[in-house]
């Protein structure tokens, strides 16, 4: 078989493993809706389509870019500072390569300058015509790190994709991203503070951001995590609301038919207890674990842009999350008290 038949039958099969996958609907939509349905039919009534979910964009890169002069040494006067480690450095960001780099390399490089400076000030003579200058620099270069790490998290290709929404839910039992984001994020977290608090940043930190930037670029990881727990919620208050509306007709307790609550009981322990409970349980502890670093990572720039404040409110304060905790809530607690009526042990 020649290479070019060849290459066309790998073509043809990964687009008819794609159409396949296409065409597949998400486990965990399938789980809601057949739960939602089996419900709908013990009590005898019609169904509602799946609820429709909508999400707030994470903002333009136009709208939420800081400026941030570039203050560049030359490279006569940087010269003078090779005893410091620093003539390297910064000859290689002065560089063609070091032009266009990369909003982490950029970052990078911020970093091991205000280093570099600081050590070259702590040995120079305080009275020298030198020391003032890097003072100075170092001055505006500190001022200038809080815009570089907003810069790289809003508008760099592999961090700024993590946070765009996405319309597809994780799958039950499979969240990738996670450990990823979650050694990121606490990555930068720890150099926002580092940053806020005018503390120097370890080189091993410096050197982490290129690995995690490699780690998370696979993933849209918090965009997705987002949808998950926006759709799940809008699912349980469709079903919490189909429930609720025919609680009354759920005739149980001493002497009575039992039978239509039998049911229920069986449909609550078989497609909500075993597949979907875990899911949110595991968002909820997924969110809950990351928000701390997020919260830390975003609070580099303050006040926020006006254009990210919707965004941060919903999503990294934690209004989302919040809706979606009380959804789940209120669903819970429609069992609970419908298993107390109808004397239901949930743990038989």
């Amino acid at each position: 078989m020649s290479e070019s038949i060849l290459q066309y039958h790998i073509l043809g099969l990964f687009f008819s493993i794609a159409l396949l996958t296409g065409c597949e609907r998400n486990s965990t939509d399938v789980a809601f809706q057949r739960y939602h349905d089996r419900l709908a039919s013990v009590l005898d009534v019609d169904t509602i389509p799946a609820p429709t979910t909508s999400m707030i964009p994470f903002p333009d890169v136009r709208d939420l870019t800081l400026p941030n002069p570039d203050i560049r040494i030359s490279l006569l006067n940087a010269y003078e500072l090779r005893k410091c480690d620093l003539f390297h450095l910064i000859a290689e960001r002065n560089s063609i390569l070091g032009k266009v780099q990369d909003k982490t390399h950029q970052l990078q490089y911020e970093l091991l300058l205000i280093n570099g400076l600081n050590r070259c000030i702590a040995t120079l003579d305080k009275q020298s015509t030198l020391h003032t200058e890097l003072v100075l620099l170092e001055t505006q270069k500190q001022r200038q790190l809080s815009h570089h790490l907003w810069n790289m998290v809003i508008s760099g290709k592999e961090w700024r994709q993590q946070f765009s929404p996405v319309s597809t839910t994780f799958e039950l039992n499979h969240f990738p991203g996670f450990v990823e984001n979650q050694e990121a994020f606490r990555n930068i977290a720890g150099i926002t503070t580092n940053i806020l608090t005018k503390i120097p940043t370890s080189k091993q930190s410096i050197d982490a951001l290129l690995y995690h930037q490699e780690q998370i670029h696979l993933f849209r990881y918090y965009g997705q995590l987002f949808y998950s727990m926006t759709r799940a919620r809008d699912w349980l208050l469709a079903t919490t609301a189909l429930l609720e509306a025919q609680e009354n007709t759920i005739s149980c307790g001493p002497n009575r038919n039992q039978q239509k609550a039998t049911y229920l009981r069986n449909v609550f322990f078989k497609f909500f207890a075993e597949p979907i409970q875990p899911y949110l349980a595991e968002l909820d502890s997924q969110y809950q674990q990351l928000q701390p670093d997020l919260i830390t990572a975003f609070s580099i720039i303050s006040p926020l842009l006006d254009a990210f404040t919707p965004y941060h409110r919903t999503y990294i304060e934690g209004q989302l999350h919040a809706s979606f905790r009380a959804a789940t809530l209120k669903h819970v607690k429609f069992w609970q008290r419908t298993f107390k009526r109808c004397g239901i042990k949930l743990g038989n």
